[in-house]
């Protein structure tokens, strides 16, 4: 029985391939490989991605060059199994992602149970190894960057922060089969309404949602792959939705299972813990933002780290870089949830990264397109409100949290202003907050983090 090539050599042997973009010799690619392998077995392997399309090969002999194949992309339309009207729009793909495509919709019982893969982790070396091509990097940072690069981490997503609200929280529970509508998100996350005819956990979903990000945006300057943030951030994406209620924001210390795949996540806790770290101090290593952003959502939901809501913690988790860089976030506009799936399950079951790198790579254009528009919209934002904003927010949220009325609040403002700010801004200031606050509606006390209760109740004693 001819021995079984194992699909993490033949990654390995891609890797060292893709660091030579005019083409790579044989002795070029053991000398890159750091899994040494024979010279025959070697040629043999290159012989097999040059026949799967993965790699291409031009001249003889000695004279023999391997390559990356460029990306071309093409449509692909993915139906039900009968191909009846049930047709869905799929997201472009490459070849390569067309090819792990296949692999996962292959029926479940054809398809060999795989365990964790440790060494899919460990042969990652940050800034030498890149699941994004230079090419793809250089497009993006072309399309994500904006004019507030030099500015404080988070500059930008503050300009934008009501809308991304809005659509991360929805579209990232619309990928965990949440059925709210756009509008109904809105109502939610604004005016604090739940939609008629939801189940509970849906509308928990969504709030869990607005208070990841507001971490993300609010300690912009902060946060980063680190225990603390990606810790915090399951807890607040899994609150009042677990068994155990214990469970959020812990690593899991028991098995657990996904449908729709024969991928089985580790099961030693002291294994996960190791995988875990081993993935944050990677991440934290890698200098450029898209990699560092894909790397998470390759590689946190592989791990399985927590009991349940692993996807939506990777999903904000690649936002993480995109703020800090002020970058156009990725809130997965669009995004069909069945490609989305069949690129994490290509991650699971073959530890193959294309479809999912093509599903990364369309729904963060998507994204840009879409807050380029949003920021036009706004117009340029106002520098001296950019400086101040936390504390406009704090105050504004303190004079309605306090029920003050117009004299009460003036004094309080006043009083701040003198102990806080310059005394140049101060009169500008206080400008800002008795603004905001004449301003105030049901509409927009989302800003403020404020509840619909507290707002009338305030309303009542200012007017």
């Amino acid at each position: 029985m001819p021995k079984r090539v194992l699909q993490p050599e033949l990654d390995a042997v891609v890797q060292a391939v893709a660091q030579f973009p005019e083409g790579a010799s044989l002795e070029e690619v053991s000398h890159a490989l750091e899994l040494k392998l024979p010279r025959r077995t070697l040629q043999r392997r290159l012989a097999q991605l040059v026949g799967q399309q993965r790699l291409t090969v031009s001249g003889r002999g000695r004279a023999s060059r391997y390559r990356r194949p460029s990306v071309k992309i093409s449509a692909v339309l993915v139906g039900s199994s009968n191909l009846t009207s049930d047709l869905s729009v799929y997201i472009p793909v490459s070849p390569e992602g067309e090819a792990v495509r296949q692999a996962v919709r292959a029926p479940i019982q054809n398809r060999q149970p795989v365990g964790y893969n440790r060494k899919f982790l460990d042969a990652y070396r940050p800034n030498q190894t890149f699941y994004l091509p230079e090419e793809i990097r250089r497009r993006l940072l072309e399309t994500g960057r904006s004019p507030d690069g030099h500015r404080p981490a988070g500059t930008y997503v503050r300009q934008i922060f009501d809308r991304l609200l809005v659509d991360l929280s929805w579209n990232s529970s619309r990928l965990e089969g949440n059925t709210y509508s756009l509008l109904d998100t809105e109502r939610l996350l604004k005016l604090g309404e739940a939609a008629d005819g939801k189940d509970i956990r849906e509308t928990q979903m969504i709030l869990n949602h607005k208070a990841a990000i507001e971490l993300l945006v609010e300690q912009s300057t902060e946060v980063g792959f680190n225990r603390y943030t990606i810790l915090n951030l399951h807890a607040l994406l899994s609150e009042n939705l677990l068994a155990d209620p214990a469970a959020g924001g812990r690593l899991r210390a028991i098995p657990v299972k996904i449908g729709g795949t024969v991928y089985h996540p580790l099961e030693v806790p002291q294994l996960i813990e190791e995988c875990f770290n081993h993935i944050l101090e990677t991440a934290s290593a890698i200098v450029d933002p898209f990699e560092q952003a894909f790397f998470s959502m390759v590689h946190l939901p592989y791990l399985q780290p927590f009991e349940d809501v692993n996807k939506r913690v990777s999903r904000l988790a690649a936002n993480l870089p995109l703020i800090r860089e002020n970058l156009s976030p990725l809130s997965f506009i669009d995004m069909p949830e069945k490609a989305y799936v069949d690129g994490i399950i290509g991650v699971y079951e073959v530890n193959r990264v294309e479809l999912l790198r093509d599903v990364f790579v369309w729904a963060y254009e998507r994204s840009c397109a879409r807050y380029v528009a949003v920021r036009q919209s706004l117009g340029d934002p106002d520098p001296f409100r950019l400086r101040y904003r936390a504390l406009v927010t704090e105050m504004v949220s303190s004079v309605v949290r306090g029920k003050m009325d117009k004299k009460t609040a003036a004094t309080f403002i006043k009083h701040r202003a003198d102990e806080d700010i310059p005394q140049k801004d101060r009169m500008r200031f206080i400008e800002v907050i008795e603004t905001s606050l004449m301003g105030l509606h049901a509409g927009n006390i989302a800003r403020y983090s404020l509840r619909p209760s507290q707002y009338q109740n305030w309303k009542e004693t200012w007017l």
